[in-house]
């Protein structure tokens, strides 16, 4: 039996010796590919714009807060070195799925090189890497547009306290006015045009920071920001490994570059792909950091969002903060649904390991939706803040995902293909993500604790 990460041409249970036919989109081949999926044409600029819409997500407004950490400098360098890296670790991914027989998804490639339970393994990681950033995503979205716990939502300053203009009702009217239609959809190719306005959203956010932040460099209200941290004690110096889950995160792609692949005309292109996504990703955030670092400076806050919720001290301020803070929800509430792709996905495979393919069963598509988009709901509905969580889950699932599972498989090379430069390069990245991971869980964990015992 082969499983469902290779390709499977299925043949009617009926035990007709005709392939049934499906309703294809103009654009559709009808040619089966990983597991029965009907190959879909997809254009090299809708892949990229689908692939930096799931590297672009929640992780952009916590980059300004690494610069006060890191200094401009240092947390520069680090995002080019974690976009390198990334690269690199995709790279490796994708040879070692086509060395697997084709292998056409993350887990396939996992489970080629350490079983049935590197897969599962993988398997979990997405769930809780997704599961949260979702969360965290619906949650920002709401308190952007409704009441927050420390400040007002746009909704509420614009038409004041009103029943509908609540947490729990702006949740309900996103998950069944945007996130389930969209959530609905079978292909990942089919998000293209929501992925290409996404984009364009954050650069959007991008474009109103540098022009607030060049307006108050030239009156002089602003002075250029420190290019190094500022290490005052060993506590200060620990600190400084909290950046590094943030910056993983913020580069996460891995789960989404197979499906891409898969969709893509020309899957030869799948590298230019990946470094065309990771160079537009890797500019946003360099500009993004640098402007919010230099309009806050060291009042930058953790989620840079919430600065965008006072007086700016410019011209036509409050206009500014609410396009601002309503462009971001927009782009989150287009992002979601690339998210919650490979999530069902995951799912699927990990509940119902020998079903047929979830794109051709209708019931079990829409029933996992559900189910998935209710647990999302009830967790933001009742978590008022999941951004220490959130720390967390960065420096575990998304660490793995990113640099310690791709890594592990050039390290076990199955198929006798890595080279001696790529062996060492999977050391020093395990290396350096169980390092920088282990000292930001412990340097989160000790604040977090000080913080609780504190009077």
């Amino acid at each position: 039996m082969k499983s469902r990460g290779e390709p499977n041409y299925r043949i009617p249970i009926d035990g007709s010796s005709s392939i049934s036919p499906l309703l294809l989109h103009e654009e559709q081949e009808s040619q089966f590919g990983d597991g029965g999926h009907t190959r879909i044409r997809a254009s090299f600029t809708g892949s990229v714009f689908t692939l930096s819409t799931t590297i672009i997500g929640a992780g952009i407004m916590a980059l300004p807060a690494t610069m006060k950490i890191l200094g401009l400098g240092l947390g520069i360098a680090l995002i080019v070195l974690v976009a390198v890296l990334t690269e690199r670790s995709l790279e490796m991914l994708l040879r070692y799925s086509k060395a697997g027989k084709e292998v056409k998804s993350y887990g396939g490639v996992m489970k080629d090189a350490f079983g049935n339970g590197g897969r599962t393994l993988l398997q979990i990681c997405v769930l809780l890497n997704n599961v949260g950033v979702l969360v965290v995503y619906m949650i920002i979205i709401g308190t952007t547009s409704a009441n927050g716990i420390h400040k007002r939502g746009v909704l509420e300053e614009w038409f004041g306290s009103q029943w509908w203009n609540g947490r729990t009702a702006v949740f309900l009217v996103m998950t069944f006015a945007v996130f389930s239609p969209l959530a609905c959809l079978k292909h990942i190719d089919s998000l293209k045009f929501s992925s290409a306005v996404a984009v364009a959203l954050a650069v959007v956010f991008l474009v109103i920071t540098a022009g607030i932040a060049a307006f108050k460099l030239i009156n002089g209200s602003v002075s250029m920001p420190r290019l190094l941290p500022n290490v005052t004690s060993i506590t200060s110096f620990w600190n400084l490994f909290t950046a590094v889950p943030v910056l993983v995160t913020a580069f996460i792609c891995h789960f989404n570059v197979h499906t891409i692949e898969n969709e893509l005309e020309d899957p030869t292109k799948i590298r230019k792909v990946v470094q065309a996504s990771l160079a537009l990703c890797s500019f946003v955030y360099i500009m993004i950091s640098f402007f919010g670092f230099l309009l806050f400076g060291d009042s930058t806050l953790d989620d840079v969002l919430a600065n965008f919720n006072t007086d700016l001290g410019i011209p036509y301020s409050s206009v500014l903060n609410d396009v601002i803070r309503v462009s971001y929800a927009l782009h989150l509430m287009l992002v979601f649904p690339v998210l919650f792709y490979p999530l069902r996905s995951n799912i699927d495979e990990l509940l119902f390991p020998s079903a047929r393919d979830l794109a051709l069963d209708t019931r079990r598509f829409i029933l996992l939706t559900i189910a998935l988009i209710c647990m999302i709901f009830l967790g933001a509905d009742f978590v008022p803040s999941i951004w220490d969580a959130f720390q967390f889950t960065g420096a575990t699932s998304a660490v793995c995902l990113g640099f310690i599972f791709p890594a592990a498989i050039a390290l076990r090379d199955p198929h006798a293909i890595a080279t001696k430069k790529e062996k060492i390069l999977s050391i020093f990245m395990i290396f350096l993500a169980v390092l920088s991971c282990s000292v930001a869980i412990y340097s989160d964990a000790y604040a977090l604790l000080r913080k609780k015992l504190s009077p």
